[in-house]
């Protein structure tokens, strides 16, 4: 677990891990895109990969799948160890990554043929069965037939996606795999993720949507400079994220006014307000506002958004830290 002085944590545990990277370190010349990242993603889940732009999500998965060759530290893929060990594992894994190529004057079925043509785990006479489900599952049945030159980038997403289904695999990668798409497509790759995650695929998807990862992820990791400053079970997460109470009230200033009187930090709140726990306990803010004779309709742990948690992690870490070359590279390491 990697820890910062802004990043709400979680204990380590024992569970078994679909993939894991000590100390993985990326230069691109003189810039680290990459640094000291140890990263576990928890076999069976269902992970998202956060992070501004050149925070190293891209070149963290492209060293994950072998793409790239880390400078420094260590990677384990399905209990292999990579490189050496890329061939037994990189059969059970589909990958969609910065977008799909294709031949463009082939019609997408044809383009996943030769797909299947190289997936060792798919025999011959399954190719063609495997091709149509895969179409079918990414919504495409209907426009297989169509150049690839003549799709929307939307459809270039679905096919690259069905390219990673082609066969059962232990885990999933997908690198912003909604882009591009309408909300009825969004939709669908959250579907399909489900549908992974229930069969017990693990997936990991790094996305800029914090909507989407928070509707479908189960983990998260958040990357910022290069490092992770936060990951853990989602829920947990959020949970550790804000300590606060959302009270309603039909008597807010008074409200206001007790706990001030008290010294309990608040404000106000649609119905209600917001009590930063800091310093005191739910009770005792409870106590204080009956004692008031402050009428408490409800009262309720603050949750935090997945969106309030990251501003936190990210503008906490650049306060502290400043911009580094990485954050400022105009189409460098992702």
């Amino acid at each position: 677990m990697t820890t910062s002085t802004s990043a709400p944590v979680t204990a380590p545990t024992q569970q078994a891990v679909a993939a894991r990277t000590r100390g993985l370190r990326k230069e691109y010349g003189s810039t680290v895109a990459v640094d000291r990242v140890d990263l576990e993603l928890p076999e069976g889940a269902v992970l998202g990969m956060l992070g501004p732009n050149g925070s190293g999500k891209t070149t963290t998965i492209r060293m994950l799948l072998g793409l790239v060759r880390p400078t420094q530290g260590e990677i384990e893929l399905l209990g292999r160890p990579l490189p050496d060990g890329a061939e037994q594992a990189l059969p059970h894994v589909g990958a969609l990554v910065e977008g799909p190529g294709f031949h463009p004057f082939l019609s997408g079925r044809e383009n996943l043929i030769r797909c299947a043509a190289f997936e060792p785990l798919l025999e011959k006479r399954r190719i063609k069965q495997a091709v149509e489900d895969a179409l079918e599952r990414v919504g495409l049945a209907q426009a297989a037939h169509r150049r690839y030159r003549g799709y929307s980038l939307g459809m270039k997403q679905r096919l690259g996606l069905a390219a990673a289904l082609l066969v059962p695999r232990k885990l999933v990668v997908l690198d912003e795999p909604t882009n591009g798409l309408d909300p009825a497509g969004t939709r669908e790759i959250r579907r399909i993720i489900a549908e992974l995650h229930d069969r017990g695929t693990t997936v990991l998807v790094s996305s800029h949507l914090l909507s989407e990862v928070e509707a479908t992820c189960t983990h998260v990791a958040v990357l910022h400079r290069g490092t992770v400053v936060a990951q853990g079970e989602l829920t947990e997460l959020l949970q550790a994220g804000g300590s606060a109470l959302q009270v309603v009230t039909p008597d807010v200033e008074k409200a206001l006014s007790s706990l001030r009187q008290a010294k309990i930090s608040a404000r106000p709140l649609g119905e209600g307000l917001r009590v930063e726990l800091a310093g005191t306990s739910a009770p005792q803010v409870i106590e204080t506002l009956v004692q008031a004779g402050v009428g408490v309709y409800e009262a309720t742990r603050w949750k935090t958004g997945l969106e309030e948690l990251f501003a936190r992690l990210t503008e906490a870490e650049e306060a502290e830290r400043g911009m580094s070359a990485v954050d400022t590279l105009d189409g460098g390491p992702r």
